[in-house]
């Protein structure tokens, strides 16, 4: 089984290292591409990067590594990404997660799916150069072990604003007709996604789980995830 893993914002293909191990332990090939500047492609940002850019960066991967059968996770910000991806080449895909994600509606930015409130706040995080939004706290993500609170801010770089602010064009559905899985965090429950959770819970054919964790549940509960990720696959 092939899975490809999207990050979320902030984060780069680093986050799920304890979710691709017991995955490719199990025999299933894993990728976990970093979107343009994030994470070691962090000195790639510049004033173009968005969400279009994460889109195209997803589907290289899987065009350049001849991928069929995909099980494609988007986690948080990765949840566009996705859409995106299926929007453009549903033939390749076998099943879309949207890991804790936002489900942004066509025409629209992720900003627009985001409370007032989380809103105003990313906004006041903006850098004076107009490119980048600063780094939460690890505390944001639902992390609250200090092991893993320090690797979190090791690792985490500035989000691209433009990523944030770009509308999300899509000419299908979401999901464009392969099958969608929602995996909601629940310990503790993650405010910005609480529009898409709602979302999806009035669909019909969707799938939901939850999982005992919390946003970052790929780096606070990776052996649940990962097997919850294999159940939902089939593999």
């Amino acid at each position: 089984m092939n899975f490809v893993l999207i990050h979320g914002a902030w984060h780069g293909g680093w986050c799920w290292r304890d979710v691709a191990k017991p995955l490719r332990d199990a025999g299933h090939t894993v990728f976990t591409p970093t979107m343009t500047g994030l994470g070691e492609r962090a000195h790639l940002l510049n004033a173009e990067v968005g969400l279009s850019t994460f889109v195209q960066d997803a589907c290289a991967v899987i065009e350049n590594e001849e991928l069929q059968d995909v099980v494609l996770v988007g986690h948080s910000f990765g949840g566009p990404v996705i859409s995106g991806v299926a929007d453009r080449m549903p033939e390749r895909l076998r099943h879309l997660v949207y890991l804790d994600a936002l489900i942004v509606q066509d025409g629209l930015s992720a900003l627009d799916m985001l409370p007032p409130e989380v809103r105003q706040e990313r906004s006041r995080t903006i850098d004076p150069d107009g490119l980048r939004m600063a780094i939460p706290a690890p505390d944001k993500f639902g992390i609250s072990d200090p092991v893993h609170a320090a690797w979190l801010q090791r690792r985490l770089t500035p989000h691209p604003l433009k990523a944030y602010a770009e509308p999300l064009a899509l000419r299908n559905p979401i999901g464009n007709g392969v099958p969608c899985t929602y995996i909601a965090a629940t310990d503790p429950w993650y405010g910005p996604c609480a529009s898409s959770r709602a979302w999806v819970k009035s669909q019909q054919g969707w799938g939901w789980r939850e999982i005992a964790a919390g946003h970052d549940a790929m780096v606070s509960a990776p052996l649940v995830l990962a097997g919850m990720l294999r159940e939902i696959a089939g593999a």
